[in-house]
């Protein structure tokens, strides 16, 4: 969510950076809000008057009353009678307009930075640089899913029948890998600096509201029937959540965090769910990272933040590359995002594994995550956030690239310790 102080000194900057996203079906908001801002202002002037006004006629009449004055005193409450029913009155539109110019600011979309490349969607994003060299054997590689009932290590048809497409079950080596690369990603992160959270899998619907989009939220969250309760579709939701309304030390900061947790979605949208595979599903587990800092080492952190993921990736052998999103594929509360995309030698294309997002102050303004400095002056901190892994669609890549003409997987050297020292399954 932007200032709405901003919004006021700079409304065509805000319309140019919606053009920009192409979303000119919101530019009416910002001249609503405008004018809803400037009432509201009025209204509270208004009533501020109002209350000087009441203060006032109320000691009179005491005073009055102090003097024998009835007459002159009962006139004098009603009047402050009036009063009061005019502020009940104003107080009332106050809140209407408070409430209306909160929702419309909530669907104003963040201030994209100037290096994002206008594009209208995914199709226009830019490629930034590769890692690793993408190969293509000599054999025939099977769909996922066929690599791993060759190894009896998936059963979609069972858990169609338990819970419908977009489930599944995994078993064996197959499922043991699951949890290596998990847990490998977890010690890498600490590795690396970063403090090991298990967040709540839940969340409420203001830390919802705080987090994404009213779209987003349509699209993704599964709500628990009769209570204020969502079911997460990333740890970042409960993550940043933890910092909600709080005053951070600026000492403290930055916060390096990396979590696990189960991902639930629904996956509403062009893409569906696909019935034979695990690339777009229901339920998954990730290790994520994030980063709440000061404003000026937001970009610093973005950076260092999708690096980790391509790390992570070329220690397990599969070449990836990084992909900035241009503005039309950033969600509302995005600033900058940077997808890393891995190899499919099957496919002979890359597909996205991970994706890396700075949201500046928009998720600590709607969440009141405010830093204080020496000076005990507040100001909101930037957030961000990043996937390291998340199988089983990381499985995919992983397969395809260690897979073997005689239909075994390799385990690269850094996973084996999780495997108990396996060099290579099938």
């Amino acid at each position: 969510m932007l200032d709405i102080k901003f919004v006021r000194e700079n409304p065509d900057v805000v319309k140019e950076n919606m053009m920009k996203k192409f979303e000119e079906n919101k530019i009416h908001l910002v001249n609503e809000v405008l004018q809803e801002d400037k009432e509201l202002r009025q209204a509270q002037q208004h009533a501020d008057d109002l209350r000087s006004q009441r203060k006032k006629s109320s000691k009179q009449i005491g005073a009055l009353i102090g003097q024998g004055k009835k007459a002159e005193a009962e006139e004098v409450k009603e009047k402050v009678k009036n009063l009061a029913d005019e502020l009940d009155a104003i107080e009332e539109k106050e809140n209407k307009l408070r409430e209306s110019v909160h929702k419309k600011m909530l669907m104003i979309p963040n201030i994209i930075e100037d290096t994002v490349p206008i594009g209208k969607d995914d199709s226009e994003n830019v490629e930034l640089e590769r890692f690793g060299e993408p190969k293509v054997p000599d054999f025939e590689i099977p769909y996922h899913t066929d690599i791993m009932e060759r190894l009896n290590g998936i059963d979609l048809d069972a858990a169609r029948k338990v819970a419908g497409n977009g489930f599944y079950y995994l078993t064996g080596d197959i499922a043991r890998l699951h949890s290596a690369v998990l847990s490998y990603a977890r010690d890498f992160m600490i590795d690396r600096g970063f403090t090991y959270v298990i967040p709540p899998y839940m969340i409420r619907s203001n830390v919802v509201d705080g987090v994404m989009s009213f779209e987003e939220m349509d699209g993704m969250m599964y709500k628990i029937e009769g209570e204020d309760l969502y079911l997460i579709g990333t740890s970042e939701h409960s993550m940043i959540g933890r910092f909600i309304d709080t005053i951070i030390d600026e000492k403290e900061l930055p916060y390096t965090l990396t979590s696990y947790s189960p991902c639930f979605r629904k996956e509403k949208g062009a893409h569906g769910i696909e019935e034979r595979g695990v690339y777009r599903i229901h339920q998954f587990e990730k290790q994520e990272m994030i980063v709440v800092c000061k404003p000026s080492e937001s970009k610093q952190w973005f950076k260092k933040l999708y690096m980790n993921t391509v790390d992570f990736f070329r220690t397990l052998d599969i070449p990836v590359r990084t992909l900035e999103c241009c503005s039309g594929d950033l969600a509302d509360l995005k600033s900058k995002s940077v997808d890393v995309e891995a190899w499919s030698p099957r496919q002979k294309k890359y597909f996205e594994v991970g994706s890396c997002s700075n949201l500046t102050d928009a998720q600590a303004r709607r969440l009141k995550i405010r830093v204080r400095d020496d000076d005990g002056n507040k100001y909101f901190a930037h957030t961000l956030n990043n996937t390291c892994v998340a199988p089983p669609r990381m499985l995919i890549a992983f397969l395809e690239n260690n897979l073997q003409a005689d239909g075994t997987i390799l385990i690269p050297e850094a996973l084996q310790p999780y495997m108990g020292g396996k060099k290579k399954i099938g």
